[in-house]
Parts: C-alpha cells; sequence; structure tokens
C-alpha cells in the first residue's frame, strides 16, 4: 500500500551547490524531484561538465519550467527556448544556459537523481 506523501522544497533532503545553481532534491511517492535553479550567467557546459565529465548533459529531464528563460541546443542541433509554463522532455545529449538576467527556476520531474552529483 502505498502511503501518502508531503514534501516541500523549503526543506529538501538535498542540496547539490554548483557554479551559478543549485538543485534541491525531495524524495516522496518513491522518487525523486529536483528543484534546479539557475542564476543569469549559468550554462551547463560551463558550470556543471566538470562535474558530470560528460561531453554534454547526459541526464534525461521531464521539467516544468517555473520562470526564467532557458535556451536548451541538443547534441542534433536542435535548439530552443523555454519559459515560464513550459513543459520540456529532453532525452541524454544537450546543453543548457540562461538566456538574460532572471534565474531560471524548473522542476525536474525526471533527471535529477544523480544531477550534479559529486563522484
Amino acid at each position: 500500500m502505498q502511503r501518502t506523501g508531503h514534501k516541500t522544497f523549503g526543506k529538501p533532503e538535498e542540496t547539490r551547490q554548483f557554479p551559478n545553481g543549485r538543485a534541491d532534491i525531495i524524495k516522496v511517492g518513491g522518487g525523486e524531484i529536483g528543484r534546479l535553479v539557475f542564476e543569469p550567467g549559468w550554462r551547463w557546459s560551463t558550470d556543471v561538465k566538470p562535474i558530470a565529465k560528460t561531453h554534454s548533459c547526459e541526464a534525461p529531464h521531464l521539467q516544468y519550467h517555473v520562470s526564467g528563460r532557458l535556451a536548451i541546443r541538443m547534441d542534433d542541433g536542435t535548439e530552443f527556448i523555454a519559459g515560464p509554463g513550459d513543459v520540456t522532455s529532453l532525452p541524454s545529449g544537450h546543453d543548457a544556459w540562461v538566456v538574460g538576467d532572471e534565474p531560471v527556476v524548473v522542476v525536474d520531474w525526471y533527471g535529477s537523481s544523480n544531477y550534479a552529483r559529486r563522484a
């Protein structure tokens, strides 16, 4: 029987800091959900790549975009900008960066379990 769960990002089980951002992780309903906060100037290939040690982001994501604008470029060259109210499904193999001077906040339903986790 599944138990009722109630968590808040105000008290995450884990916070992973990285240059120009952080990942707040909560565990609920048998899974992990992340709130990713990227400050202006953040770019995956600059700020998280040294942690991940991969050519591009290999974490697939299913994200709801709360605020800010995030440019995303897939390894195949596909590029778009996601903003507040958007939902993105990103397979492995992408780079991303903050567009403008507003922080980006996304809720990541899939892909945050190992995101920016240091070895």
